[in-house]
């Protein structure tokens, strides 16, 4: 009996170490960061996340909504050790790319994730693809481990919501044209061809409406790159005639830019050449008054007189027949 209950106590003993102290150990690895609550309640830090440069995107109304305590951040190493009332809560902080199609509560959402819609501002249903690249917040890991359920639904929600209400309203910077206009008659209702040609400034700006993700969810957009925009197939054709016309009216008013730029460049060559002639054929007969009025200063009165005839004596010199006046 005695051996019995020496026995009992024994595994008991072996199987307290195995399942609380040796099970206590842990690592951390070296693209993971890691929290460690007690009795459910993190460990905090004396600081709230809206001291952090971060919280300078949230608007003013939200700023009370997102106001999460810092926590305290277990790096990379081991091993460490947690007693069995402690949790440990662990979130890779490398680069991750999804597709901006993809849902993640249904997978059959968007095509099988395959292309979001979206509508234009002239009620086109258009199609989308993309990537977006990002990662967990090393400095809000309160938001991303306790903040929400599942970050990444929310974070994609936010993106997608963002990215229609941009789609909805994107109007791109007309270009000036001569004398200062500004182009009035190009894609006029065809929103689709100014998301084209500016894609850049679309995920430029998805880029500033993201940078709040940090603090409202933990998560860091690193970038939203938006690289295909498909019409709908019922209005394929006459989008692809839209967009020739536009090109033939489009050339038409480079070829006018550039013939008048031509010709202004032209004219003020004809200016500048027309100026330096008159300037050459003045400068002597300036030359040849001061000369003059040198003369008279210096040689008196009867000295032009004197030049008068000597240059009438030139003249008739290289003259072939000369007429003389008498009373």
């Amino acid at each position: 009996m005695t051996t019995f209950l020496f026995g009992l106590l024994f595994g008991f003993v072996v199987w307290f170490l195995v399942r609380y102290l040796a099970a206590g150990i842990y690592t951390v690895d070296q693209n993971e960061r890691a929290v460690k609550t007690v009795f459910g309640r993190a460990e905090r830090l004396q600081k709230s996340t809206l001291e952090d440069p971060f919280a300078e995107y949230l608007r003013p109304e939200e700023r009370d909504r997102y106001d999460y305590p810092q926590v305290r951040v277990i790096p990379p190493g081991g091993p460490y050790f947690k007693w069995p009332w402690e949790r440990i809560y662990k979130a890779s902080i490398a680069t991750q790319t999804v597709n901006m199609a993809i849902d993640p509560e249904d997978p059959r959402a968007n095509q099988n994730g395959q292309s979001l819609e979206a509508v234009t501002k002239d009620q086109l249903n258009i199609g989308l693809q993309g990537q977006i690249r990002y990662r967990v917040c090393e400095r809000n890991l309160y938001a991303y481990f306790f903040g929400v359920k599942r970050p990444i639904v929310h974070v994609m929600g936010y993106f997608v919501s963002l990215l229609r209400e941009r789609i909805a309203n994107f109007e791109a910077p007309r270009k000036p044209l001569l004398d200062g206009d500004e182009e009035q008659i190009i894609n006029i209702g065809v929103s689709i061809n100014d998301l084209r040609k500016n894609l850049r400034d679309l995920n430029e700006l998805m880029d500033r409406e993201c940078l709040s993700s940090e603090a409202r969810y933990g998560i860091t957009f690193d970038a939203s790159l938006i690289t295909g925009i498909d019409p709908p197939h019922d209005v394929e054709s006459a989008l692809a005639a839209i967009n020739t016309a536009h090109n033939h009216v489009s050339s038409d008013i480079s070829l006018a830019q550039a013939s008048a730029d031509q010709k202004i460049v032209q004219s003020r060559r004809a200016v500048e050449i027309e100026t330096l002639k008159a300037l050459a054929e003045v400068e002597p007969l300036n030359a040849l008054a001061d000369q003059l009025t040198a003369l008279k200063h210096n040689g008196g009165p009867e000295s032009i007189n004197n030049y008068l005839r000597n240059v009438r004596l030139q003249l008739y010199k290289h003259a072939g027949r000369a007429f003389l006046e008498v009373n």
